[in-house]
């Protein structure tokens, strides 16, 4: 289980395409298609990275993970529940997290108190709980900067930004990040940032360290509250100007490339 952890947060995102799954899905890509329009890059990323691990010159590895045919089916499930714990945006899937997480908790210090369960169904509510919080500990990792300093946050922030405006600006996706970023990160915050750090801090899977990423996570949400606005217009600019930039290479290299001169068979 915790080299599912760290390898799950490894792949999560291997070979994304650059788009959100939404945009993949409307524009009925070979990707989404393949996946049934769900969790498309996630799918995606999940058996890139489990086709490369299956490669024979990582036997050696593969008998130190799961030496058995048991092991190995349990391993899988665990990667597969990982990565997919990732798409926040699907609602069937963020609706079940949410049930099994309220299943694991909520309830069990009432089950805890009225101690009926057998030493199955303890059991079962075990592994419950460990899945629920296996799920929030990779949701955490993906979205590691909230929680940490305020200049982590905002190193992170705007490489996203600029992601999200390049692929606006190819024509990618059809979502805008200059339109709305700055409520959009507040949003995000209330709606899921926050939220997420508190179950991390009711789990008590990181101790004391719990208590630290809900307190970066209020902070972050103060100052982006504060200097978001002025920090979301720096962002816009210096997007611009890089796509200027890369434009720009991009002309040079067609035009160089448009002035060699056409290579002629000798003899003529």
């Amino acid at each position: 289980t915790h080299f599912v952890i760290v390898l799950s947060a490894l792949i999560h995102d291997v070979d994304h395409p650059g788009t959100s799954n939404v945009h993949l899905v409307q524009t009925k890509s070979p990707l989404a298609m393949k996946y049934n329009n769900k969790s498309v890059a996630e799918r995606h990323s999940l058996h890139t990275a489990l086709d490369i691990l299956m490669e024979d010159e990582f036997h050696e590895l593969q008998h130190c993970i799961f030496p058995t045919r048991e092991q190995y089916s349990r391993f899988r499930q665990l990667l597969i529940n990982a990565v997919l714990a990732t798409d926040v945006v699907d609602e069937e899937c963020r609706d079940l997290r949410s049930s099994r997480w309220e299943k694991a908790f909520r309830h069990h210090q009432q089950e805890q108190q009225q101690q009926f369960s057998t030493a199955i169904d303890s059991s079962t509510a075990m592994n419950q709980r460990a899945t629920s919080v296996l799920e929030h500990i990779i949701q955490a990792s993906d979205v590691a900067h909230t929680m940490q300093h305020w200049r982590v946050f905002c190193k992170w922030n705007e490489r996203l930004y600029h992601e999200m405006y390049q692929a606006y600006q190819a024509g990618r996706s059809t979502f805008d990040p200059s339109a709305n970023w700055y409520q959009g990160q507040l949003d995000f915050f209330d709606n899921y940032i926050i939220p997420l750090a508190k179950k991390l801090q009711e789990c008590g899977i990181f101790g004391v360290s719990s208590d630290e990423y809900l307190r970066y996570a209020l902070e972050n949400r103060r100052e982006w509250k504060e200097k978001g606005l002025e920090v979301s217009r720096r962002m816009e600019m210096s997007a611009q100007v890089l796509l200027q930039k890369r434009e720009s290479q991009h002309s040079e290299n067609d035009l160089r490339w448009s002035s060699v001169p056409e290579e002629r068979p000798s003899g003529q």
